[in-house]
């Protein structure tokens, strides 16, 4: 564990703020947090010092990160969260699970948690006009899934990739980014992962 958060902090972290300077936030996962559900339930005091909690291990505030709230309103009519709490029904097909809470929150989710891509939208109304148009991101993931042990040789439905959201006041476009053999497009521009 604290080799993945000092390889984290050196190839991602450190990285991204040697470019950016703007405000960051990250949401706790139901994996950031295993670590601290397990020293409550077995070591209370341990726990009680906080240094098992993820932005503690990642250095947040050495690196300028905040904790998200659970939903985070982040554009109007969109909000982000991880996706493990709130019973959301999980779905095997990319955006559909983000989708389903958009329905629940009556907003539009932008999510993690499922470590699939997808961008899907549902409209409501009657007579012709649109009363609701929500939609459902799901981000992807980053990781290399080789090293995901616990797949146990096999290959999960997941892809990697990322989100982005342009905002134009109160317009926002929604964006799959799919990274394939180490490359993504962005902007007309080809990236390649180092």
């Amino acid at each position: 564990m604290f080799k993945d958060c000092e390889d984290a902090k050196k190839r991602l972290l450190g990285p991204l703020r040697a470019v950016y300077d703007g405000p960051v936030g990250v949401h706790e996962g139901n994996h950031d947090l295993r670590p601290r559900e397990y020293l409550a339930r077995y070591s209370p005091a341990l726990a009680q010092s906080n240094a098992f909690d993820f932005d503690v291990l990642l250095d947040f505030n050495g690196f300028g990160i905040r904790v998200l709230p659970e939903v985070n309103p982040v554009a109007p009519g969109w909000v982000t969260t991880h996706g493990h709490k709130g019973q959301i029904t999980l779905s095997r097909n990319g955006g559909y699970t983000a989708l389903g809470a958009a329905k629940k929150f009556t907003k539009s989710v932008v999510m993690g948690h499922t470590h699939r891509l997808g961008l899907v939208h549902d409209t409501t109304g009657y007579g012709g006009e649109v009363k609701q148009w929500v939609t459902g991101m799901e981000v992807g993931n980053l990781m290399d899934m080789k090293k995901a042990h616990y797949l146990k040789g096999g290959t999960a439905n997941w892809q990697q990739g990322f989100g982005l959201l342009k905002i134009d006041r109160k317009h926002v476009k929604a964006e799959t980014v799919p990274i394939k053999e180490g490359r993504f497009i962005v902007d007309n521009s080809t990236w390649e992962l180092t």
